[in-house]
Parts: structure tokens; sequence; C-alpha cells
């Protein structure tokens, strides 16, 4: 697809403390524009956390990081405008009745109403529709999901799509939106070993086609570029880039914007709205209509009633927020 090309994202002394200890702590790395970073560590040591905080939906206390010219934690928003989220636990889940055309339909409304500059709306509906169906399609293309193999077609309730369908649809969505940085949560959760290749394989495609991708993970590739949220006595300094070595409790406490994983009083950069949408119109049932309104990123959440599935983060995460303050 023609993807903008790839952030660099580095990080030094990069690490968050919350009221009952570290979330994780001395993240360092430099990763090149469309390089494939797994973060990878035990259950409950910070990696989805690490993952929110790259791209921008938390705020780190301690260190530095920076996604292309944007620096962390000053320039939350101006990060999220360039970064985007597939599937993250309790944060961009979908919803599980509605079909994957429904999905898209939403996704494209969320982009014309908060991403699409006036001149593109004063085109003809014709030409957006076109322009709208062409980013859909070459997203649904990179993600590797075939409409027509579903068993209803785009007419498919995402409860009826297997794990990695699910998550090919989730990284469509955030395509979508054409970001420099994809993040992707549990990206071998509960799959085959043949499914956990062609996730891998997902994964590297996007990367190769110039966007940066941080996926957290349990075994992370040899091909990948990989970053330890382990305490020390876990981490093989062989394989990982400056593991951490947090005092005491490694609990999961962050500092979260209380009202969502948006900084909407970000000093530097101000609100910058849904910044993980793009247009669609009127193809396979992406029809122009008020869909349902999806919040942060294209996921549902607690909000919507999405279903949690599991994640080896998700109790850290979940318990992130309820401590946190405003970013």
């Amino acid at each position: 697809m023609e993807a903008p090309h790839g952030a660099a994202v580095s990080a030094v002394g990069f690490g968050l403390d919350g009221p009952r200890g570290p979330v994780f702590r001395d993240i360092g790395f430099a990763a090149e524009p469309g390089a494939l970073v797994a973060v990878a560590g035990p259950s409950g040591s910070g990696r989805t956390c690490l993952l929110l905080a790259l791209t921008g939906r938390m705020r780190a206390t301690e260190g530095s990081a920076s996604v292309g010219r944007h620096r962390l934690p000053d320039q939350l928003a101006a990060v999220r405008r360039v970064s985007a989220l597939g599937p993250v636990p309790g944060v961009t889940d979908l919803e599980p009745a509605l079909t994957v055309a429904e999905h898209l339909r939403e996704r494209a409304l969320l982009q014309r109403r908060f991403e699409g500059s006036l001149r593109s709306l004063l085109r003809p509906r014709s030409e957006r529709a076109a322009a709208s169906r062409l980013v859909i399609d070459t997203a649904l293309r990179t993600a590797g999901l075939d409409l027509a193999s579903l068993p209803k077609g785009a007419r498919t309730a995402v409860r009826d799509l297997d794990r990695l369908e699910v998550l090919r649809l989730s990284v469509a969505l955030a395509l979508v939106g054409r970001p420099r940085l994809l993040g992707v949560d549990d990206v071998d959760l509960k799959l085959s070993a043949a499914e956990r290749a062609a996730a891998w394989d997902l994964l590297r495609s996007v990367a190769a086609g110039g966007t940066t991708v941080v996926a957290v993970c349990r075994e992370a590739p040899e091909d990948a570029l990989v970053v330890s949220t382990a305490p020390r006595a876990y981490a093989d300094d062989s394989d990982v880039q400056d593991p951490i070595a947090p005092p005491g409790d490694t609990g999961a406490y962050a500092t979260y914007d209380e009202h969502g994983p948006y900084d909407e009083h970000d000093e530097h950069n101000g609100h910058d709205g849904h910044d993980e949408s793009a247009g669609h119109d009127g193809h396979d049932g992406y029809d122009d209509h008020d869909g349902h309104h999806e919040g942060a990123d294209h996921g549902t959440g607690a909000a919507r009633g999405g279903v949690r599935d599991g994640s080896d983060d998700g109790e850290e995460t979940a318990d992130a927020f309820p401590e946190a303050r405003r970013a």
C-alpha cells in the first residue's frame, strides 16, 4: 500500500512509575523507520503500558522517547496523530455483534468527520467514495483479510471471526489512517504455531511497506528488534536491548488520562480529535450513514461492552486506569 515512510522510534531511560511501584523502567532502544520491534517480557511486566506510552496514549514519568520528530512524554498528541493501535484489549476492542462492514463504515465516518480536510469535503461525492474505497481495499489487502473468504462476506459478525481474522481486521482498521507507527498487543496470544507464523508474516509485510511496527508478544521472532520489559533476572541479554531492572514490585499502575487515552489538554499540541480514522463511502455495505462512534482509536472498549480476550497484560492495563492522574 502507499504507506507513508515509517517513523524512527527510540527511547532512553524510558520509564513509568505508579503509586505502588514501577510499571516499566530504563527502556532504551533505537529502531529505524519501517522496523519490526517486539516488546517481550513476562506477564505483568508492563509490556502493554510501554506500547501505550510509545504511541502517545500514556504519559511516561522518566526518561524520554521519540517517534519521528516528536518527543515523549511532552508531545503526546503529535505522536497520536502519526500512530495507530491495532488490537489492544480494553482499549481498541471490536464490538462482537457488529459486522466487518459496519466496523469499516464506522471508521470511514470518523475519518471523514475528524480527519478530512475542507478541500476534500468539497469534492464530488463520487470522488470521495472512490478515494475511500481505495483506502479501505488497500488496507484490507495489506492486512491479508479477504472479505470474500469470510462466512458471510462483509456481513460477517466479529464474533464469527477466528482470532487471526480478528487480528487482520484490527490491523486493517488501524492502517486506514495511514499511520507511521502501528502498535499491536499480544500478537501471539492463543494462536497455534501456524497462526503465530501468519501473524508475524502480516506484521513483517506492514513493516516492509514502510510503517514501523511495535508488537507485544510472548516470544519474539529472530528477525525483530527485541525490547524487554523483564527484570534483569528474566532477560536474556543476548537477545534483548537494554533490559530493565526494576527494584521490587513491577505492579501495573500508570499515568493515564482520566478522560480516555487522548490527552485533550496536551500543552504542546492541543487536541487532535480522533486520529486513527480513514474515509470510506459506499463500498460493500460501507455506505454513508452514522454508525457507532468508537471513541479512542477504532475499538469499542469497555464503554461499548467489548469483550476482553484474556490478554496477559490485560489485568495490568485495567489496574492502571483507576489509579491514573491526568497526563
